[in-house]
Protein backbone atom coordinates (compact mmCIF):
# COMPACT_ATOMS: atom_id res chain seq x y z
CA UNK A 1 0.00 0.00 0.00
CA UNK A 2 1.24 3.11 -0.75
CA UNK A 3 2.86 5.37 2.60
CA UNK A 4 1.34 8.71 1.45
CA UNK A 5 -1.09 10.86 -0.61
CA UNK A 6 2.34 11.77 -2.91
CA UNK A 7 2.72 7.96 -3.42
CA UNK A 8 -0.92 7.01 -5.02
CA UNK A 9 -1.52 6.93 -8.49
CA UNK A 10 -4.56 9.18 -10.05
CA UNK A 11 -6.80 6.03 -9.85
CA UNK A 12 -5.93 5.04 -6.06
CA UNK A 13 -6.77 8.44 -5.54
CA UNK A 14 -9.93 8.43 -7.05
CA UNK A 15 -11.27 5.14 -5.58
CA UNK A 16 -10.33 6.55 -2.39
CA UNK A 17 -11.77 9.75 -2.81
CA UNK A 18 -15.10 7.74 -3.66
CA UNK A 19 -14.50 7.83 -7.50
CA UNK A 20 -17.45 4.69 -8.63
CA UNK A 21 -16.64 2.75 -12.03
CA UNK A 22 -19.71 3.59 -14.65
CA UNK A 23 -20.40 -0.06 -14.82
CA UNK A 24 -21.50 -0.40 -11.37
CA UNK A 25 -25.06 -0.64 -10.32
CA UNK A 26 -25.64 1.30 -7.37
CA UNK A 27 -29.35 0.21 -7.09
CA UNK A 28 -28.96 -3.12 -5.85
CA UNK A 29 -27.38 -4.62 -3.05
CA UNK A 30 -23.94 -6.80 -3.89
CA UNK A 31 -22.92 -9.63 -1.70
CA UNK A 32 -19.10 -8.41 -2.04
CA UNK A 33 -20.03 -5.52 -1.62
CA UNK A 34 -22.19 -6.33 1.68
CA UNK A 35 -19.78 -8.86 2.70
CA UNK A 36 -16.78 -5.33 3.13
CA UNK A 37 -19.90 -3.63 5.30
CA UNK A 38 -19.98 -6.27 7.65
CA UNK A 39 -15.92 -6.20 7.99
CA UNK A 40 -16.05 -2.45 9.18
CA UNK A 41 -14.98 -1.10 5.22
CA UNK A 42 -16.49 1.73 3.19
CA UNK A 43 -16.39 0.29 -0.29
CA UNK A 44 -20.20 -0.08 -0.28
CA UNK A 45 -23.53 2.04 -1.20
CA UNK A 46 -26.06 2.83 0.49
CA UNK A 47 -28.27 0.13 -1.34
CA UNK A 48 -25.64 -2.41 0.21
CA UNK A 49 -25.87 -1.13 4.02
CA UNK A 50 -29.58 -1.03 4.04
CA UNK A 51 -29.39 -4.99 3.12
CA UNK A 52 -26.78 -5.70 5.38
CA UNK A 53 -28.14 -3.79 8.31
CA UNK A 54 -31.85 -5.44 7.31
CA UNK A 55 -29.41 -9.07 8.06
CA UNK A 56 -28.02 -7.85 10.80
CA UNK A 57 -31.06 -7.62 12.54
CA UNK A 58 -32.11 -11.02 12.27
CA UNK A 59 -28.38 -12.40 12.56
CA UNK A 60 -26.46 -9.86 14.65
CA UNK A 61 -23.51 -11.88 14.79
CA UNK A 62 -22.76 -11.46 10.89
CA UNK A 63 -19.94 -9.06 11.25
CA UNK A 64 -18.53 -11.83 13.67
CA UNK A 65 -18.83 -14.42 11.08
CA UNK A 66 -17.31 -12.53 8.62
CA UNK A 67 -14.34 -11.12 10.59
CA UNK A 68 -13.61 -15.09 11.51
CA UNK A 69 -13.96 -16.45 7.86
CA UNK A 70 -11.36 -14.05 7.19
CA UNK A 71 -9.31 -15.03 9.80
CA UNK A 72 -9.47 -17.84 8.28
CA UNK A 73 -8.51 -17.55 4.54
CA UNK A 74 -5.52 -16.37 6.28
CA UNK A 75 -5.13 -19.31 8.57
CA UNK A 76 -5.60 -21.66 5.52
CA UNK A 77 -3.39 -19.78 3.13
CA UNK A 78 -0.42 -20.02 5.80
CA UNK A 79 -0.95 -23.40 5.98
CA UNK A 80 -1.06 -24.48 2.71
CA UNK A 81 1.81 -22.00 2.23
CA UNK A 82 3.66 -24.24 4.65
CA UNK A 83 2.89 -27.49 2.51
CA UNK A 84 4.65 -25.76 -0.23
CA UNK A 85 2.03 -24.37 -2.50
CA UNK A 86 2.86 -21.10 -4.36
CA UNK A 87 0.26 -20.64 -6.70
CA UNK A 88 -3.32 -19.56 -5.61
CA UNK A 89 -6.36 -18.98 -7.25
CA UNK A 90 -8.58 -16.89 -5.36
CA UNK A 91 -12.37 -16.85 -6.43
CA UNK A 92 -15.11 -14.87 -5.35
CA UNK A 93 -12.28 -12.66 -4.13
CA UNK A 94 -14.38 -9.69 -2.49
CA UNK A 95 -13.18 -6.81 -1.93
CA UNK A 96 -9.59 -6.16 -0.36
CA UNK A 97 -8.76 -5.91 2.89
CA UNK A 98 -4.99 -4.24 3.81
CA UNK A 99 -2.48 -6.63 4.79
CA UNK A 100 -5.32 -9.50 4.96
CA UNK A 101 -5.42 -11.27 1.67
CA UNK A 102 -4.41 -13.78 -0.02
CA UNK A 103 -1.41 -12.76 -1.45
CA UNK A 104 -0.44 -10.96 1.59
CA UNK A 105 -0.53 -14.89 3.67
CA UNK A 106 1.14 -16.78 0.66
CA UNK A 107 4.17 -14.34 0.25
CA UNK A 108 5.01 -13.72 4.22
CA UNK A 109 5.47 -17.70 3.95
CA UNK A 110 7.04 -17.72 0.08
CA UNK A 111 7.47 -14.42 -1.52
CA UNK A 112 7.38 -15.59 -4.80
CA UNK A 113 4.29 -17.25 -4.58
CA UNK A 114 2.04 -16.15 -7.35
CA UNK A 115 -2.05 -15.14 -6.84
CA UNK A 116 -5.08 -14.26 -9.50
CA UNK A 117 -7.90 -13.10 -7.69
CA UNK A 118 -11.50 -13.37 -9.61
CA UNK A 119 -14.62 -11.93 -8.81
CA UNK A 120 -17.81 -10.49 -10.86
CA UNK A 121 -18.22 -7.39 -9.20
CA UNK A 122 -16.52 -4.47 -11.13
CA UNK A 123 -15.74 -2.48 -7.97
CA UNK A 124 -13.84 -5.53 -6.69
CA UNK A 125 -11.50 -5.30 -9.26
CA UNK A 126 -10.92 -2.18 -9.61
CA UNK A 127 -9.95 -1.55 -6.04
CA UNK A 128 -7.90 -4.91 -6.48
CA UNK A 129 -5.59 -3.67 -9.42
CA UNK A 130 -5.41 0.01 -7.88
CA UNK A 131 -4.31 -0.91 -4.37
CA UNK A 132 -2.76 -4.69 -4.32
CA UNK A 133 0.78 -5.41 -4.97
CA UNK A 134 2.37 -8.40 -4.08
CA UNK A 135 6.30 -8.83 -3.48
CA UNK A 136 8.50 -8.29 -6.28
CA UNK A 137 9.77 -11.81 -6.65
CA UNK A 138 5.88 -12.96 -6.80
CA UNK A 139 2.84 -12.01 -8.81
CA UNK A 140 -0.88 -11.02 -8.76
CA UNK A 141 -3.17 -10.79 -11.69
CA UNK A 142 -6.86 -10.45 -11.78
CA UNK A 143 -10.12 -11.71 -13.55
CA UNK A 144 -13.31 -10.29 -13.60
CA UNK A 145 -15.35 -13.51 -14.02
CA UNK A 146 -17.82 -15.22 -12.79
CA UNK A 147 -17.41 -18.85 -10.71
CA UNK A 148 -20.47 -19.73 -12.61
CA UNK A 149 -18.50 -20.48 -15.80
CA UNK A 150 -15.50 -22.03 -14.40
CA UNK A 151 -14.05 -22.48 -18.31
CA UNK A 152 -13.72 -18.72 -18.80
CA UNK A 153 -11.60 -18.45 -15.57
CA UNK A 154 -9.15 -21.58 -16.85
CA UNK A 155 -8.87 -20.05 -19.87
CA UNK A 156 -8.32 -16.21 -19.23
CA UNK A 157 -4.72 -15.20 -20.27
CA UNK A 158 -4.32 -13.11 -16.93
CA UNK A 159 -4.39 -16.84 -15.52
CA UNK A 160 -2.65 -18.68 -17.84
CA UNK A 161 0.01 -16.03 -17.88
CA UNK A 162 0.19 -15.69 -14.02
CA UNK A 163 -0.40 -19.86 -13.35
CA UNK A 164 1.11 -23.10 -13.84
CA UNK A 165 -1.91 -25.45 -14.39
CA UNK A 166 0.32 -28.78 -14.80
CA UNK A 167 1.72 -27.49 -11.27
CA UNK A 168 -0.26 -28.02 -7.66
CA UNK A 169 -2.39 -24.72 -6.64
CA UNK A 170 -4.71 -24.17 -3.99
CA UNK A 171 -8.35 -23.06 -5.49
CA UNK A 172 -9.93 -20.62 -3.05
CA UNK A 173 -13.56 -20.30 -2.81
CA UNK A 174 -14.13 -18.58 0.69
CA UNK A 175 -17.69 -17.60 1.14
CA UNK A 176 -18.90 -18.06 -2.61
CA UNK A 177 -20.96 -21.45 -2.48
CA UNK A 178 -23.70 -20.59 -0.66
CA UNK A 179 -24.53 -18.26 -3.71
CA UNK A 180 -24.69 -20.86 -5.79
CA UNK A 181 -28.02 -22.67 -5.26
CA UNK A 182 -28.39 -26.58 -5.97
CA UNK A 183 -30.07 -25.87 -9.22
CA UNK A 184 -27.09 -24.22 -10.28
CA UNK A 185 -25.13 -27.92 -9.78
CA UNK A 186 -22.63 -26.49 -7.48
CA UNK A 187 -21.11 -29.39 -7.14
CA UNK A 188 -20.11 -29.72 -11.23
CA UNK A 189 -19.13 -26.07 -10.83
CA UNK A 190 -16.76 -27.15 -8.29
CA UNK A 191 -15.63 -30.45 -10.35
CA UNK A 192 -14.97 -28.33 -13.63
CA UNK A 193 -12.77 -25.90 -11.80
CA UNK A 194 -10.81 -28.69 -10.02
CA UNK A 195 -10.58 -31.54 -12.59
CA UNK A 196 -7.93 -30.15 -14.45
CA UNK A 197 -5.35 -29.55 -11.34
CA UNK A 198 -2.89 -31.67 -10.66
CA UNK A 199 -1.91 -33.93 -7.29
CA UNK A 200 -0.77 -31.80 -4.73
CA UNK A 201 -3.21 -29.05 -5.57
CA UNK A 202 -5.44 -27.70 -2.70
CA UNK A 203 -9.01 -26.55 -2.55
CA UNK A 204 -9.92 -24.10 0.29
CA UNK A 205 -13.54 -23.25 1.11
CA UNK A 206 -16.18 -21.84 3.28
CA UNK A 207 -19.67 -21.93 3.46
CA UNK A 208 -22.02 -20.85 5.72
CA UNK A 209 -24.53 -23.06 7.44
CA UNK A 210 -28.15 -23.22 9.49
CA UNK A 211 -26.77 -26.12 11.76
CA UNK A 212 -26.62 -23.82 15.04
CA UNK A 213 -29.00 -21.55 14.63
CA UNK A 214 -31.39 -22.15 12.15
CA UNK A 215 -34.32 -19.71 13.07
CA UNK A 216 -31.66 -16.85 12.45
CA UNK A 217 -29.47 -18.01 9.80
CA UNK A 218 -32.22 -19.16 7.61
CA UNK A 219 -33.75 -15.20 7.96
CA UNK A 220 -30.85 -13.85 7.16
CA UNK A 221 -30.69 -15.89 4.04
CA UNK A 222 -33.71 -14.96 3.56
CA UNK A 223 -33.07 -11.15 3.60
CA UNK A 224 -30.09 -11.79 0.75
CA UNK A 225 -32.86 -13.44 -1.46
CA UNK A 226 -35.51 -10.61 -1.40
CA UNK A 227 -32.30 -8.62 -2.26
CA UNK A 228 -32.16 -10.37 -5.22
CA UNK A 229 -29.20 -12.50 -3.99
CA UNK A 230 -29.28 -16.41 -4.52
CA UNK A 231 -28.12 -17.57 -0.94
CA UNK A 232 -28.49 -21.59 -0.31
CA UNK A 233 -27.39 -22.52 3.51
CA UNK A 234 -26.05 -25.98 3.58
CA UNK A 235 -25.22 -28.67 6.62
CA UNK A 236 -21.71 -29.95 7.65
CA UNK A 237 -22.95 -33.08 5.60
CA UNK A 238 -23.76 -31.16 2.35
CA UNK A 239 -21.00 -28.83 3.01
CA UNK A 240 -18.47 -31.99 2.64
CA UNK A 241 -20.30 -33.76 -0.30
CA UNK A 242 -19.12 -30.26 -2.66
CA UNK A 243 -15.63 -31.94 -2.02
CA UNK A 244 -14.79 -33.44 -5.43
CA UNK A 245 -14.55 -36.92 -5.19
CA UNK A 246 -11.23 -38.93 -4.45
CA UNK A 247 -9.82 -35.36 -2.85
CA UNK A 248 -8.73 -35.42 1.18
CA UNK A 249 -10.06 -33.64 3.81
CA UNK A 250 -7.36 -32.21 5.64
CA UNK A 251 -7.35 -32.51 9.58
CA UNK A 252 -9.60 -31.34 11.36
CA UNK A 253 -12.25 -31.74 7.96
CA UNK A 254 -15.40 -29.99 7.88
CA UNK A 255 -15.14 -27.37 11.17
CA UNK A 256 -16.71 -24.00 12.23
CA UNK A 257 -14.11 -21.46 10.83
CA UNK A 258 -13.20 -20.25 14.18
CA UNK A 259 -12.18 -23.30 15.11
CA UNK A 260 -9.93 -24.73 12.13
CA UNK A 261 -6.58 -25.08 13.29
CA UNK A 262 -7.37 -21.88 15.65
CA UNK A 263 -4.16 -19.67 16.91
CA UNK A 264 -2.51 -21.36 19.85
CA UNK A 265 -4.06 -19.91 23.02
CA UNK A 266 -6.77 -18.03 20.75
CA UNK A 267 -10.68 -17.75 22.52
CA UNK A 268 -12.96 -19.75 20.84
CA UNK A 269 -16.41 -17.97 20.23
CA UNK A 270 -19.74 -20.35 20.42
CA UNK A 271 -20.22 -21.93 16.85
CA UNK A 272 -23.57 -20.25 16.93
CA UNK A 273 -22.15 -16.72 16.65
CA UNK A 274 -20.50 -17.96 13.19
CA UNK A 275 -22.18 -19.94 11.53
CA UNK A 276 -19.68 -20.68 8.89
CA UNK A 277 -17.55 -23.75 7.91
CA UNK A 278 -14.46 -24.02 6.92
CA UNK A 279 -12.68 -26.65 5.09
CA UNK A 280 -9.19 -27.66 3.31
CA UNK A 281 -8.95 -30.57 0.87
CA UNK A 282 -5.83 -32.39 -0.95
CA UNK A 283 -5.80 -33.78 -4.36
CA UNK A 284 -3.57 -37.02 -3.26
Amino acid sequence: MPESAFDRTPEQQALIQGWTPPEIDTTKPHSARMYDYFLGGKTNFPVDREAAEKTLAVVPNARTAARANRAFLLRAVDHVARLGIRQFLDVGTGIPVEGRNTHDAAQAVAPESRVVYVDNDPIVLAHARALLSGHRDGATAYIAADVHDPDAILAHPSLTETLDLGRPLALMTLAIFHFVPDEDKPSDILGRLTDRLPSGSCLILSHLTADFDPVANDSGAAVYRKSGIPMQLRSRAEVEALVPAGWELVDPGVEVVSHWKPEPGSALPDPGTIGCYGLVARKP
